[in-house]
């Protein structure tokens, strides 16, 4: 006798078995970590530190222009010619280092020393040229730094100040033929000459008596040996009498409407003039500026 089956019983028993399989399958899923959502605070992590890697640099540069010009530098086994390159595009002008300077790491550190002080720091020897003019009262502008090695030499005069005309003193002797004066007669005709200049130990002397300021520039740069530009060919009067003083000086005191360009040896603490000029004058809307 074969055993009846209830279908209705064996329906839902199978109901109860596929109920009970997904039960246990979201509850497994639930109960697993989720890997995707630890990794992500990992990258950021990893990218942040990569954005950021707290290197220090090799040198800190700052440069100051108020209120007067001057240089703060702190450095650790630097690139010597990386730090001349960025001091030349802060301040302008060009930088020119010697072969051993290039190659040597530079540590070091100052605060707020005005230019010449801090550049005595960078090199055993160091030249600046500049530009004065002489009716400005601005500070001279540089034109050139030179940090250069020990025994070098001294740059070209014309390594940063060109020039490319040069105006040039012509005397002469008009009684030719006259008998030779005594040293007596030339000693007191050169006292009453009207110009007389003289320069020893770096001291300029004029002695000027209603003279033109063209032809006592002229006399000054045939005495130091150095080249006159005189572009203002007007008769400016110059009465004068100064006695051993500096070139700066000395063409301070004759007008402000010159120009002198000077270089600063500062291993030797010397400066002499390289050029003098006398510009244009301004022009009307120059001058209103």
């Amino acid at each position: 006798m074969k055993p009846v089956v209830n279908r209705a019983y064996v329906k839902s028993l199978f109901a109860a078995l596929v109920l009970l399989v997904c039960t246990v399958a979201a509850f497994s899923q639930q109960s697993q970590p989720d890997n995707s959502s630890e990794k992500k605070p990992a990258e950021k992590d990893a990218k942040s530190q990569t954005a950021k890697p707290g290197v220090k640099p090799p040198y800190t540069l700052t440069v100051k222009t108020r209120p007067i010009l001057n240089l703060s530098l702190k450095a650790d086994k630097a690139n010597m010619s990386e730090v001349a390159q960025d001091l030349s595009k802060r301040l302008k002008v060009p930088v020119f280092l010697g072969t051993e300077r290039q190659k040597e790491p530079l540590t070091i550190e100052f605060s707020e020393l005005t230019l010449e002080p801090a550049l005595q720091l960078l090199s055993p020897t160091v030249y600046v040229d500049y530009e004065i003019d002489m009716g400005s009262p601005n500070p001279p502008k540089v034109l050139g730094i030179f940090l250069f090695d020990n025994n070098q030499g001294e740059p070209p005069v014309s390594a940063v100040v060109n020039g490319s005309t040069q105006s040039m003193l012509i005397e002469g002797n008009t009684e030719d033929g006259v008998e030779p004066e005594s040293e007596e007669e030339q000693k007191k005709k050169e006292e009453e000459n009207p110009l007389r200049v003289t320069y020893l130990n770096y001291q300029l002397s004029v002695r000027a008596k209603q003279q033109p300021l063209p032809l006592v520039l002229l006399k000054i740069g045939e005495t130091i040996g150095i080249p006159v530009d005189i572009q203002d060919e007007r008769m400016e009067m110059v009465d004068a009498n100064i006695s051993k003083v500096s070139v700066e000086d000395a063409v301070r005191q004759l007008s402000p409407n010159i120009k002198l360009f000077v270089r600063a040896d500062l291993s030797r603490s010397e400066r002499r003039a390289l050029r003098l000029v006398l510009p244009h004058p301004p022009k009307p809307d120059q001058e209103a500026h």
